[in-house]
């Protein structure tokens, strides 16, 4: 009978994970749908010029988001996953860190300003783009992330999917009605990604009285500035593309290049999901990653799905040229150049939050330091080596990402041999749904 209670016992587990993952599965494919219209309506209601710069303001926003907040959604996360009873005194000290960092955003989004936009783009523009991310579509983040650590994934993948389909009638209005200038767009952003925070809170966050406990603020002060200081340079690294491209090339160039890597992107939303299972399997069995063929199963996985996603998107552009409309029909021939990039992006990402979940943080945070230099360094040879009409530079993007997966697998794997044996650390936080880039 023992025997047979351990295999309900298991079974239950089983169902119960499956669920969850349909659940996520779920919100990412209404997500990737409502994320196609939104990202055709944009793409096309601007000119490529100014997609280009909206792409880029916008992914410095993600960047700043992070510093918001000194990454105390961390510790946050984990109090909804293991003593929701204290959502209501941790809410209150992100609310405190929040309000604490916003002059350093400020003061670290007007240097990016001035280094990158003021010669394309209006400061109001830029503003609003940057504001929209950090204090609309983070805190709608945030929301996610605690009903995600309190088990409610079906409740946080509908808010993800509401907030998508919410930007993507506000691009819609925009490509129907207004005077398609960038400023416009940036304003309608801005007053569709508020509304949606707002949304979020007041239906979707768990009902409990604000405490202020500084006691407990203290003791996860550093595992958040950690954790925030590992998302600032994962998000660096991952946007420091689209800011070289601009800089670099122009803001044609950085358009066209923005609607490419949005192609991509589109990859990594079933992808996210799936990870985002994994993640939570490793914290509470750690030695579960730790046979090298389990390891490669799941990256394979990874790849094969990242790729197959990308060709099949390609293979339709290549038959409807124009079926997302004239801007995306210019860059959609690119797709198949760039086959194997979306690969070796994932599987980045799903090495960094590896470890995140092993409570690696300070590695996780070299890691991505190391990766973002090299891809700098190899982003600024490709596009000052190839003629900027050609493409070249989209093929060399291929191998490009090739040698940032080789840099990441061999410091995570051998990070995680070195951890074998070691006793399960004390956490510091959760995955978050990450927005897309330029969305």
């Amino acid at each position: 009978m023992s025997n047979v209670g351990a295999w309900a016992e298991r079974f239950k587990s089983d169902l119960n994970g499956l669920r969850n993952y349909a659940y996520l599965v779920g919100g990412s494919v209404g997500r990737l749908v409502l994320s196609l219209a939104y990202f055709v309506s944009v793409a096309n209601g601007l000119t490529v010029s100014d997609f280009g710069l909206f792409a880029t303001a916008s992914a410095t926003g993600i960047v700043l988001s992070r510093i918001a907040g000194f990454g105390f959604v961390s510790p946050l996360y984990r109090v909804a996953t293991v003593k929701p009873r204290l959502i209501g005194a941790y809410t209150l000290g992100l609310i405190l860190a929040f309000a604490l960092s916003l002059p350093i955003v400020a003061a670290v989004g007007a240097g990016f300003y001035a280094a990158v936009f003021a010669g394309d783009m209006a400061l109001p523009a830029f503003a609003a783009i940057v504001a929209a991310e950090v204090l609309g579509w983070r805190l709608l983040e945030v929301v996610v992330i605690v009903n995600n650590g309190l088990g409610r994934f079906a409740r946080g993948a509908s808010l993800v999917v509401i907030g998508s389909g919410v930007r993507a009638v506000a691009a819609l209005i925009f490509a129907g009605v207004s005077d398609h200038t960038l400023l416009s767009w940036a304003l309608c952003y801005l007053a569709s990604n508020l509304g949606l925070a707002a949304f979020a809170f007041i239906a979707f966050y768990p009902r409990q009285r604000l405490r202020f406990a500084p006691k407990l603020y203290l003791a996860r002060w550093r595992d958040s500035v950690s954790v925030a200081s590992a998302e600032v340079i994962f998000y660096l690294q991952s946007e420091l593309d689209k800011l070289l491209v601009l800089s670099l090339g122009g803001p044609h160039v950085a358009g066209l290049y923005a609607i490419l890597m949005r192609l991509v992107d589109l990859t990594a939303l079933p992808i996210r999901s799936f990870t985002m299972m994994l993640v939570q399997k490793l914290m509470k069995t750690p030695q579960w990653l730790e046979s090298w063929r389990i390891r490669w199963m799941i990256e394979g996985g990874i790849a094969a799905v990242s790729i197959g996603g990308l060709a099949a998107l390609g293979g339709f552009l290549y038959l409807f040229p124009d079926a997302l409309g004239r801007n995306v029909a210019g860059a959609g021939p690119l797709v198949l150049v760039a086959l194997l990039v979306p690969a070796f992006r994932n599987l980045v990402e799903y090495q960094s939050e590896l470890l995140y979940a092993r409570g690696r943080t300070t590695m996780r945070a070299l890691v991505l330091a190391l990766v973002g230099l090299i891809k700098a360094g190899l982003l600024v040879v490709l596009l000052t080596s190839f003629d900027d009409e050609g493409t070249g530079w989209i093929v060399g993007l291929n191998a490009l990402f090739l040698v940032l997966w080789l840099v990441s697998a061999a410091a995570t794997y051998t990070a995680f041999d070195w951890d074998r044996g070691a006793k399960r650390r004390d956490l510091p936080g959760g995955l978050s749904p990450d927005p897309l880039p330029g969305e």
